[in-house]
């Protein structure tokens, strides 16, 4: 099973469901996009990957290869079976929003990782009654020792990506994000379009 390639436009989002044992490949094709990231339990959308419960399962700050994701019920749901983006990514930072964009001084409508989530799950016939913390594949948010964090660009370059195999039945989605203020999507604060494309998980 290989799916095609899908484009997630810059500054909007995507959704797919995937099935347990299906691998998603996360493409970071211009290597400077952040592709804020979620999954879903495929039946209960209310049972969904939490940054905050994966932490205490992984034992680290972000994720690396062989590590596990799990569910607001400390279920698995993703894991990392490869990364050759410099597995810099972002557990800690929540999804972007209309009030974030207020609060760096947009006036009126900016588009935002918050709605393009619910838009791309509407697209397939879903809700979700919250918006979680996102998985920020390719952000890079360094901390220092005094608990200080920075906003810089990924470290990933063009083409690079990230395998996550679904450990149970789930629906992914992803936000290629619209920042474009400060300079998580590379210097030039220009989004871009990502892609994913789904794999036959059997070799991995």
């Amino acid at each position: 099973m290989t799916s095609e390639t899908v484009t997630i436009p810059a500054r909007k989002g995507k959704a797919t469901r995937l099935p347990a044992g299906a691998v998603v490949k996360v493409i970071n094709t211009p290597g400077t996009q952040v592709v804020d990231t979620w999954a879903f339990v495929d039946g209960d959308m209310s049972e969904f990957m939490s940054m905050e419960h994966s932490r205490a399962a992984m034992n680290r700050l972000t994720p690396k290869i062989g590590d596990t994701l799990v569910t607001n019920r400390r279920r698995p749901i993703l894991t990392v079976v490869e990364d050759t983006s410099g597995e810099v990514h972002d557990t800690f930072i929540a999804a972007c929003d209309r009030w974030r964009y207020e609060g760096l001084g947009v006036a009126g409508f900016h588009d935002n990782c918050q709605d393009n989530l619910h838009a791309a799950l509407a697209e397939i016939g879903l809700t979700a009654p919250e918006t979680p913390s996102p998985l920020n594949l390719f952000m890079n948010i360094p901390w220092d020792a005094a608990g200080r964090i920075d906003w810089k660009p990924p470290v990933s370059e063009s083409g690079s990506y990230i395998l996550l195999k679904a450990a149970r039945d789930c629906v992914v989605a992803f936000s290629s994000c619209p920042q474009d203020i400060i300079p998580i999507n590379g210097v030039g604060c220009t989004p871009q379009a990502a892609h994913f494309v789904v794999l036959d998980g059997a070799a991995f």
